[in-house]
This record gives C-alpha cells, structure tokens and sequence, in this order.
C-alpha cells in the first residue's frame, strides 16, 4: 500500500543487498579485473615487439606494463580466472580472496606501484594454496595433491619476483602452476578411461623433474633450463599417450571440438619443451619457448575448457557451434606465423603478435556472441511456449 512502512523503516536498520544483487557486483568486479590483465598484458607484449597499438609513448605507465607483461599474463588473467573456477568450485566465499588479490595486484602493476603489485601477488598466490588445501582435505587424490602443488609452485614464483629475481628463476615456477594445474585436470579425466599401470607411474616422476628444472633454473639456467625443457616434452607426450582427448575427439559436438583443443595444445606443449632445451644450450628459441606453452599450450587450454567452464563458475549459457573453431584456427595461424616464420624475420615476428592478440579478441567475441545467440534461441523457445 502506499504509504506503509517498509521493513527497514520498521527497525531503524538499512535494507540489506539482494543476493542476486551482490553477485552482479562481483562478477562485474572480477570481470573488469581480468579485463584490465588482459588487455594489459597483451598490449605490453605487443610493445615488446614494437607493435605500437595505440602508441606506448602517450602512457606514462607504458614503460611499466612493458616490464611486467608475463606477471599480468600468468598471474593476473590466467592466475584469477583460474582462482575464481576454484572459489566456486570449494563454495565458500574466503576462497574468492584469492582472484581479488592477484586482480588487484595486476591493476597495481598496470599503475606502476610494482612492489605493491608484487606482494599481493604473494598474497593471492598463498590464499590459493590455502584453498587447495581445503580440496586436498575433502577429497584426498592424485589430481588433488597436484592442485596443491601447483599452488605452491605460484607462491614460490610469486615470493622470487616480489624479491626482485629475473625471469629465468621466475617463470618456470609460474610456468610450473600453469602447466600442473592442467596436468591435474586431465590426471581426473583419466579415470574415465582404463588406464595403463604406467600411467599413474610416471606422470609423477615427470612433473617432479619439472619442478627440479624450476628450482634448478634460478642457480644454474642451462642445466635447469634443459631439465625443464625435457620434463616439458615428456609431459606432451604423456598427455598424447594417456589423455581421454585421443578418444573423444573421434566424437561429435562440444567434446569434440575440447579434443581437438587438446591435441592441439599438447603438440604446442611438445614444441616449447624443445624450444626450452634449446634456450638454455645457447640457440634463440626464449620467444619459442614462452609462447609455445603460454599461448598455445595454456590459451589452447582456456579456449577448450570454456565453453564448459563458463557456464559452471560465471552462470552464462552459450550455444555451441562450428564457429568456435574460428578462433582457435586463428591462434594455431597466428603461432605458426609468430614462432616458425617469424624465426627468419622481425617484421613477421609482430605480425605474429599481432595475430595472436586478435586470435584471443576473436575467441572473445566469439564466446559474447554464443551467450547473446543462447538468450536469443531460449527466449524465442519461451515464447513459443507461452502462447
């Protein structure tokens, strides 16, 4: 009625938020979070290469992004998303602590207050490891005691930069988290096969001389790196071996296209392990290296997993279609004219670049279009009903 009292007016207390309300504001926050690492990440790995877009020199912070681009990359984008899947999946709110700090941190990089930037890194990386310990305690497994370990791989690559160590002792540990917490992933998916005796042999003794390469790689980087390296192409190998994809990807519809996603990033992997050994021995295969894994192994990843992931942790329904393989024919392009063609020439090189940033920008809108073609087809679906 008008006029009456509402309940906050009966008891001299404010209304409280809606849930649904408070949700919207957080998937906001996050989003525009992860926005900021993305974009910022990409653009200072394209002013790397000297790919002016828009020009680096009409921001003062320019010069900052340009040093900090794989700590936006790994830790901020991928380093929330990932924390942000795995809040939702544990359910409980302390747990999104840990995307918070890492997207704060990479916004505090993006400013340039790097020492800031880098120990709520640490911070976001110990909070993480604090959430897979609570997976570990609720369902004590193979992929989830390497969950953990992942995490701890994030904290030790997060503490090395927070106290001012180069890339050559950082970026395995970062590489490491990345590279387990999806060998964790597919570890599960094996459980729908029948697995071999090996199988469960082997991929410990592999991801432990992955972890001896990182350490080794901050005191002694040829040796590390060439240990790293190996361990790399072992675990391709083991993932091409043993990986439910090699069955699904003779099946139809999202599983398919995740396979094919798969295999491909696994070739990738293969790649960058060589291209690793190979750096650490003296040849110039760093950019090899680097983006191989980070891009075609780890993006490869992402671009399989999300149109299954996005539903579960961002409540965003998308209509799978061929088209998702438009995107990540672009990044394999792309890589293709980065990495091998651009091995004999600088312009190609960024062009390559270039590629890939549209590749993901292209995967982006892709995803945008999927959720808008989702609300379109059920909302039509409704209205059929309804009359």
């Amino acid at each position: 009625m008008v006029g009456a009292a509402t309940p906050a007016a009966r008891t001299g207390r404010p209304a409280r938020t809606s849930p649904k309300g408070g949700w919207i504001a957080a998937r906001a926050l996050f989003a525009a979070l992860v926005g900021v690492s993305l974009v910022a990440g990409i653009a200072g790995g394209l002013w790397r290469l000297g790919v002016a877009v828009p020009d680096p020199l009409a921001f003062a912070w320019a010069g900052q992004v340009l040093l900090v681009h794989g700590a936006l990359m790994i830790c901020g984008f991928l380093g929330t998303v990932i924390g942000i899947e795995r809040a939702a999946a544990v359910n409980r709110r302390w747990a999104f602590v840990a995307p918070l700090a890492s997207g704060t941190a990479a916004l505090c990089l993006v400013l340039g207050h790097q020492a800031a930037g880098a120990w709520l890194g640490v911070a976001a990386a110990v909070s993480f490891l604090a959430v897979n310990a609570l997976v570990v305690w609720r369902q004590r497994a193979a992929h989830t005691l390497l969950l953990a370990v992942g995490a701890g791989a994030w904290v030790v690559g997060s503490l090395l930069f927070a106290l001012g160590q180069g890339g050559d002792a950082v970026f395995p540990w970062w590489f490491a988290f990345l590279v387990m917490t999806i060998a964790a992933e597919r570890l599960e998916m094996t459980r729908l096969m029948r697995r071999w005796p090996a199988a469960s042999a082997t991929l410990p003794a592999v991801l432990s001389l992955l972890l001896a390469g990182a350490a080794w790689s901050g005191a002694a980087p040829r040796a590390g790196g060439l240990v790293y390296g190996v361990a790399l192409a072992l675990l391709a190998v083991w993932l091409v071996v043993f990986d439910v994809a090699r069955r699904t990807v003779f099946t139809q519809g999202v599983s398919r296209y995740m396979a094919v996603c798969l295999l491909g990033g696994y070739a990738w992997l293969g790649i960058a392990g060589a291209a690793w050994a190979a750096a650490a021995l003296g040849w110039p295969a760093r950019d090899i290296a680097l983006h191989a894994l980070g891009l075609g192994f780890v993006i490869g990843m992402v671009m399989g997993h999300a149109p299954v992931v996005l539903p579960a942790i961002a409540r965003i329904r998308l209509r799978f279609g061929a088209f998702f393989y438009l995107p990540l024919a672009a990044l394999h392009l792309s890589l293709f004219v980065r990495l091998v063609l651009g091995s004999f020439s600088e312009p190609l090189r960024a062009a390559g670049a270039s590629l890939n940033a549209a590749a993901i920008a292209f995967f982006a809108v892709t995803v945008a279009g999927a959720a808008v073609a989702w609300r379109i087809q059920h909302g039509a679906e409704g209205a059929r009903k309804a009359r």
